[in-house]
């Protein structure tokens, strides 16, 4: 039978399984390698890229991307492993389709320009491909309604690809809630506090952070990117803050996020970075930038906790993600950028009532996550500290050993949908803003499944 068909007709066996059982799965779908197509092999795309090729059980087969200069820089990363090159798409914006049609495409990953995430993901479910979806926030209610609609008709399962839940500080911290470490969790928080301008504004050419350039004129990212400032006001980037919290609030998995409400600030830092940069002439410091400097969102947990986001991504300021981790016997609060001496500790009962700060390190050191101490060797110098190893392991190891993915179709339009309900939830002044259940109710009874090493 047709892989593909098969997968569309067989149906799940259950929460537990990712397609089929695992003694059929293996044996029918995968002989030695899980086959792998790349959507978008840009700068993100390429990070993927180099660590599907350092795996043996792994075949890169097809890349598609319309951009020649992006393609060529991918091939030569096949070259540099030493591997086959691949076939390559790259005939326009929809050749992609030629890449879902092939039948040594087992998987594909998606990383292209925010706004083609829901076409892509979607077309790929269609065409039994499973999918690993890179992060953002979704366009409308209506496309993440759409994942889950079509997965539940294909049963081809699509994973969250958001690499921050396996930072190896806040796996510790995870590890430390799972162990009952803070008691009670009543509130988290997180965010995107990063500065962009540099990203936002890259023509290809300049030194970096010396662009003023965007669209038809910039490169990689601020082709399209920048785009959505101008455009939008709302959370645009709301899963690297969410996601580490929600596994540890067990969000979809008992819990369920209920409301939101957002605001914004003015807009200020990116029109002050043009004309310092370019000059109070350049056409671009005359564009009317609609997404705020800072723009926070609140949310409310049927459980009864409040998550905080936070996006602060065009002023200055040093990268810090902002967590947040507060329960009824102990608080984390991250400074840094991941390392275990990069934040602060306080357990009331072991520091004897001292209102005082300790630093981190011993504590999570002591509590590193198993998975971190089972792989670190392998995850050494994996992209964004390692964090892309344990993201892409997870992804290849669910797939071969037909395991669910850690996060899966629910988790996805959750944590997208924050951005078009915090954009009407800011057009309103901060009205409150429900989230649907995208579970329909199948939340009360899944289990966490994230931070286990149940593939090996």
């Amino acid at each position: 039978m047709d892989r593909r068909k098969f997968i569309k007709t067989s149906g799940m066996a259950g929460m537990a399984a990712l397609l089929l059982p695992g003694t059929v799965y293996s044996g029918s779908l995968f002989d030695s390698k899980v086959k792998v197509g790349l959507i978008a092999v840009g700068m993100r795309g390429q990070v993927h890229l180099v660590e599907l090729l350092k795996r043996d059980d792994v075949e890169v087969t097809a890349i598609a991307d319309p951009e020649p200069r992006m393609v060529e820089m991918a091939l030569k990363i096949f070259d540099k492993h030493g591997k086959s090159r691949p076939k390559v798409f790259s005939n326009g914006d929809y050749d992609y389709r030629k890449l879902l049609d092939r039948k040594d495409v087992d998987a594909v990953i998606i990383s292209t320009p925010w706004e083609w995430h829901h076409t892509q993901a979607v077309e790929a479910m269609r065409a039994g491909k499973i999918v690993g979806l890179e992060v953002c926030g979704a366009m409308n209610l209506d496309e993440c309604w759409d994942y889950v609609n079509v997965y539940e008709e294909t049963k081809v399962p699509i994973f969250m690809m958001e690499n921050v839940c396996y930072r190896r500080d806040i796996m510790a911290v995870f590890n430390m809630v799972r162990q009952g470490k803070f008691s009670e969790i009543v509130h988290g928080q997180g965010g995107y506090q990063h500065d962009l301008r540099g990203v936002l504004f890259n023509d290809g050419e300049s030194a970096y952070g010396k662009g003023v350039n965007f669209g038809d004129k910039g490169f990689s990212e601020s082709k399209w990117r920048t785009l959505h400032y101008v455009d939008r006001n709302a959370e645009l980037y709301p899963t690297h803050g969410l996601g580490p919290v929600a596994t540890m609030m067990d969000v979809n998995r008992g819990n369920r996020i209920t409301h939101l409400s957002s605001m914004a600030s003015k807009q200020a830092g990116l029109t002050d970075y043009i004309i310092k940069t370019g000059g109070k002439d350049h056409p671009n410091a005359k564009v009317k930038f609609k997404e705020g400097d800072v723009v926070q969102t609140i949310m409310k947990c049927e459980n009864g906790e409040t998550i905080l986001l936070t996006h602060d991504t065009s002023l200055q300021r040093p990268y810090n993600l902002g967590f947040r981790v507060q329960g009824t016997n102990g608080i984390w609060q991250d400074i840094g950028s991941g390392g275990f001496n990069q934040g602060f500790l306080y357990f009331e009962d072991e520091m004897n009532h001292s209102h005082k700060w300790t630093g981190s390190e011993d504590y999570l050191r002591k509590y590193d996550h198993p998975l971190w101490k089972k792989y670190q060797e392998k995850a050494e110098g994996a992209g964004h500290g390692g964090m892309d190893f344990f993201l892409i392991n997870d992804f290849i190891e669910c797939i071969k050993a037909n395991k669910e993915f850690p996060f899966d179709v629910y988790d996805l339009a959750t944590w997208y949908a924050v951005t078009p309900l915090s954009e009407k939830s800011i057009e309103g002044n901060g009205a409150s803003q429900e989230m649907p259940d995208f579970s329909r109710g199948k939340y009360k009874n899944r289990k966490p499944v994230f931070g286990f090493d149940n593939y090996g």
